[in-house]
C-alpha cells in the first residue's frame, strides 16, 4: 500500500462532530468519513511541486503559501484523528489543518501561481528536468510535467472551492 497525501475540505461543524464522537466512543472512533467529492489524493506530488516552485524561482510569499497548503498547520488540535485504532494517517506525521481564513489566503495565493510558466522555466528535456526535481520524478509514467500540472491544478481548484464554501482543510498521509 502506497502512502500518499490526502486532503479533505470539511465544515468546522463536521470536525466538531468528529471530536465529539471520538470523546463519546470507548475506542475513540471519530467516525471520520468526509464525502469522497471533498477529498483530494495528491499522491506523491507535494515534494515535487515544492521543488518545481523552487527551481522555477517562485517568490517566497507564494512558495510559503504552497508549503502551507501542502503541510497544513498544527494550531487546530487534531489529536483525536491520530488515535489508534482509528487514526486517519497512521503512516505519516500527525494530521494537520488550515482554518477557513487560512484556506482563503492559500486559495488566493495559489491562484496567483503560474505553474505552467514555472514548468517552462525548466529544461525541455524530460530526463534532465526529472533529474533536477529529484525525489523519484524520473519514475513518473507519462512525464513529470504533465503529472505535476495535473496535481497542481487539482490542488488549486480544491482550495478555491474550499475557500468559496468557507471550509477548513485537513491534511494527512495515508
Amino acid at each position: 500500500m502506497a502512502v500518499t497525501q490526502q486532503l479533505a475540505r470539511i465544515p468546522v461543524g463536521y470536525l466538531a462532530a468528529c471530536r465529539q464522537s471520538a470523546d463519546a466512543s470507548a475506542e475513540g472512533d471519530p467516525f471520520w468519513d468526509p464525502p469522497s467529492a471533498d477529498v483530494l489524493d495528491l499522491d506523491w506530488a507535494p515534494v515535487l511541486l515544492e521543488r518545481v516552485c523552487e527551481l522555477g524561482g517562485l517568490d517566497d510569499v507564494r512558495r510559503h503559501a504552497l508549503q502551507q497548503a501542502l503541510d497544513g498547520d498544527t494550531v487546530i488540535d487534531l489529536a483525536f484523528l491520530n488515535t489508534p485504532p482509528h487514526a486517519i494517517g497512521p503512516f505519516g506525521p500527525a494530521p494537520t489543518a488550515l482554518s477557513p481564513a487560512q484556506v482563503a489566503l492559500a486559495a488566493e495565493l495559489l491562484d496567483q501561481i503560474d505553474f505552467p510558466a514555472l514548468l517552462a522555466a525548466l529544461p525541455a528535456d524530460q530526463a534532465t528536468t526529472a533529474s533536477l526535481i529529484g525525489n523519484g520524478a524520473e519514475n513518473i509514467a507519462g512525464g513529470v510535467a504533465a503529472y505535476l500540472l495535473e496535481h497542481f491544478t487539482a490542488l488549486r481548484e480544491f482550495y478555491r472551492t474550499a475557500s468559496q464554501r468557507r471550509l477548513l482543510v485537513v491534511l494527512w498521509w495515508d
